[in-house]
Order: C-alpha cells, then structure tokens, then sequence
C-alpha cells in the first residue's frame, strides 16, 4: 500500500471534462487527465484490501463483478502512487494488452467492486490506468517486441476487433506468424467504427495497429471471409484458424412502415459518420444528413448513447431516445449490495450534451414504436410509440422477471426526420462460420457446450462477440488472449502462455 491512511486523507478526484458547449463542436477526446502528482495522490486511495474484489472478476447474482482481465489493480496502484511509473506500466501489461482502450470505453467494473466504494467514492482505477499506459508511450516505454524465435506455425485471425488483436498479439509474442483479416478498409473493427472517434480517438488505435505491424504481425484489410475468400482456402494456407468477427448482425425493429426512408441502423450510422470523418473531416458528406432533423434514437446502452451525441454533434435540431425498461433508481436497492454491479441510473456524456443542447434528458423510458410514418415522398415523418408497463405476474411467480408489456390507451406520436436503431446486436452473421463449416447457436453464437474455444472442426478457433453475444472490450480481450492459448496448446503440443503474459519467444 502507497500510503496506509491515503483513503482517509484524499477525496476522488477525476480529470476535467471539456463542458458540453464546447465539446460538441468537435469529435475531438475531451476527457482530460490529472497531472502526474494529481493521479499519484489518487493512487494513494488504494486500500491494498486483503480480498481485492476490484481484480476477482467474481459472478454475483448474474453479474461479474471485477475485472475481467484480474488487472493487478493494487500493485500498479501502489507503483504509481510512489511514482514508480515505468513499473507500474510493465505491472499493468502483465494482464492487459491494450490499457489504452479499456482505459478509454470499459465501464470500470473494477470501480464498481473497489472497497472504498462501499462507503465512498471508489478508487479511481479506470483514470489511473489510462495514466499509466498514455505516460508509457509518452516516455518509449512501449517499443515493438518481436519474437526472437519463430515456431514456424501459421495462424489467420480473421476480425481485427478487440478479441482478434488481443489473440494476434499473444499468438505473435509466441513466435507463430499471425495475419489478420479484416473486412474493413481500416483495422480496428468495433474500435475502428463501432465507437465514435470522442470516445476512442483513432489515432490511438491507429497507433497500436502500427506498433503490432511492427511486431510482424500482418494485416489484410477489405478483405470479407466467407465472401471474398473461401474458409477452405484459409485452412489451406494457414495451420490454424480464429474466427473473432464479433457480434455486427445488427436487431432490428419489424413495425408497419419499417421501409421509409430515413430509417438507418445504429451500427451504420456510426460507421458512415467515422469513415467520413477520418477520410475528409466530414467534408464529403458520405453519411445521413442530420443537419437541422428531428433525431429518434430507439434503444439505450453505449450505442444509443453514441447517437444521440453523434447526431447532437451534426446539428440534429432535436434528440429523443427511447428505451424499453423503467427508468432505473438513483442508488442501489437492498438488492443490489456492493460489491454486485450496482444497477443504478447512469447519465452517459451523450444524453448530458443533448440535455444541454435541447433543454432536458433526451431519455423516454417504458417506451417502444409500433409503427413508422412516412410523408408523400416515402420518408419517415412521425413515430407512432405506446407506453409499457411491467406484466402483472400470478402468484407464486415470486423472482420472475416480468415482461415490458403495452400499456392500454398509452399511444402517441412524435415527430421523425431521422430514425436511428440501436436496439442491440443479434449475433455473428453466419456466411464466415459456415464457411468453415462452424455452426451457430440460436442466438448467433459459436459458444460450445464444454465453454472452449474450439469447433466441430480442430484446426478453427471462436473468440470475442461472436463465442459469447454482444459485450464489453475489456470481455473481447479476455476472450482473445484465452482463446489464443487454447490455438498455442493445438499447434505445439503444450502452451507456456498465460492470458496477458508478456511471452518473448
């Protein structure tokens, strides 16, 4: 422990946030750091517990609680508070390949968990760890390591996002030569487009992608497995194959008037507005005009919450978001004790710009569409909604969850230029599986029975999204490394590799 009374005498502080008035003019990052003593003081709020939750990745009541990639949270807490920087990176690197996402978009399952949270404010780990890893490519702490020894074995990853680099990563540091596919005209995957350039600026992935090319990783890009090229061919080129092409088979919504026109999904919208803003600075206009439109947004989590900010950042003239479930309460509930993922209502910098821009939280809850309506010219005009309300459930259902069911007489209409649906992902879209002869589960999974990550066929792989559904980046780069040890312990006989491990060859 950096200093045993630090959570005593230190408040949580975090880095400043540009205010919305100024942030929404631009897709520039505007979550700005503490200064090094600043964080080092943060990181003096550790309380080196003897049970870490923060790092037990524990599932409580259904919910992990924890980090998933069991982050070492103390120790590089206690190097940084005593400004032992370049050893508190070399500690954080022993579990996690990329910091400099997770330190970015994860949700900080680790705070969630964190001792000082029972009472407090929990220890600022998601901050710290951003810290640590932006000092160490400041200082060249991070260079590109090559193995010394190549195996001679052959693996293709197919998918760049989080899981396929995290696998590729581990794999090369292994000595195996790995190429990477990728369907995009960019690596990177849901990093690339799945995230608005304000939540995860590309340079930092494009920054990361250059330092694995170094490392002798290669990568083939608007390259479509399964359309473009055969999975037999892959499996003659290459002694293994991992299969990480996420979880992209978008969920719509299936109402009269679905075909109007202005209705785009979430995960498209996204990416045309990203492609277009890395391309030309949105100067060519190669996406949905939102300019001076009334915005429906269909659906919460992280991808609403993305466009609702994209479409405040294009000039939307309003932003409404719609989501099914109730609004959730303000604390936890009797419940929902810590250190359980505290469910809880969370106002994400999206719906905090929308409400600054238009006047109120753009949130309606209890709310979905039943039908779209489309002026003379076929395009979506209005949204017609009806309220939900809880499934009155009969006795003796005690701890059953109810159905969001509609709720009579509770009809309304509002008015919609542009509709976008980020009503969640559906699975992995099945033309790659099949073509490698892998089977998908109803919910669009590879998952197997035995909960490897393996196939029916011994020479292909699953990790990421598309093994387990839609999740978080920090659960992808889990995913990734474990599934590369498994294709390790397949090619050589025996693995040496542990998740995370910085293996030299």
């Amino acid at each position: 422990m950096g200093k045993p009374t630090g959570f005593l005498e230190y408040s949580r502080e975090n880095g400043s946030v540009r205010p919305p008035r100024e942030r929404v003019k631009d897709f520039q990052e505007f979550h700005c750091l503490l200064s090094g003593e600043e964080q080092e003081l943060q990181g003096a709020r550790c309380m080196a517990c003897g049970v870490p939750f923060c790092q037990a990745a524990a599932e409580l009541n259904g919910m992990v609680s924890g980090c998933p990639l069991k982050n070492l949270v103390p120790e590089f807490n206690d190097l940084m508070c005593t400004g032992n920087w370049e050893q508190a990176y070399r500690r954080l690197a022993k579990t996690n390949c990329f910091p400099e996402f997770t330190g970015r978009v994860c949700p900080a399952l680790c705070e969630a968990a964190c001792t000082c949270g029972l009472h407090g404010a929990p220890v600022s780990t998601k901050e710290n760890e951003l810290q640590i890893i932006e000092r160490a490519f400041a200082a060249g702490w991070v260079k590109p390591e090559p193995p010394r020894v190549r195996t001679g074995k052959t693996a293709a990853v197919v998918g760049s996002g989080p899981a396929g680099l995290a696998a590729a990563f581990l794999l090369n540091r292994r000595g195996h030569q790995v190429t990477v596919f990728e369907k995009s005209d960019r690596p990177g995957g849901l990093l690339m487009y799945g995230i608005p350039n304000m939540k995860l600026d590309k340079a930092v992935v494009e920054r990361r992608i250059r330092l694995l090319e170094a490392e002798g990783i290669r990568f083939v890009t608007g390259t479509d497995v399964g359309r473009d090229v055969a999975g037999e061919r892959l499996l003659e080129e290459f002694d293994r194959v991992l299969l990480a092409c996420g979880a992209g088979m978008a969920r719509d919504i299936q109402v009269p008037g679905r075909e109007s026109g202005g209705i785009y999904l979430a995960v498209d919208f996204l990416t045309a507005v990203t492609k277009s803003l890395l391309n030309s600075g949105l100067k060519d206009r190669k996406y949905p005009k939102t300019a001076g439109k009334r915005v429906v947004v269909i659906g919460g989590g992280d991808t609403g919450n993305d466009c609702v900010a994209t479409a405040v950042r294009l000039g939307a003239k309003s932003v409404v978001q719609l989501e099914m479930m109730p609004e959730p309460p303000a604390d936890r509930g009797e419940d929902n004790p810590w250190p359980e993922w505290p469910r809880v209502k969370k106002t994400d910098y999206g719906q905090e710009e929308a409400a600054w821009a238009y006047g109120a939280d753009p949130r309606r809850y209890c709310t979905t569409v039943t039908e779209f309506l489309a002026n003379k010219h076929g395009n979506v005009c209005r949204v017609r909604t009806v309220e939900l309300e809880p499934e009155q459930l009969p006795d003796g259902s005690a701890g059953a969850r109810p159905r969001m069911v509609p709720k009579a007489g509770a009809e309304k209409e509002l008015p919609a230029d542009l509709v976008l649906i980020a009503a969640g992902f559906a699975g992995a879209e099945s033309y790659c599986a099949e073509s490698f002869g892998v089977a998908l589960d109803k919910r669009g999974r590879t998952a197997p029975s035995d909960g490897s990550h393996k196939t029916a066929n011994p020479a292909v792989f699953t990790a990421g999204d598309m093994r387990r559904g839609q999740s978080l980046v920090v659960w992808a780069v889990r995913e990734g490394l474990e599934a590369a040890r498994e294709v390790d312990e397949s090619l050589m006989g025996y693995t040496n590799l542990e998740p995370g491990r910085r293996n030299e060859g």
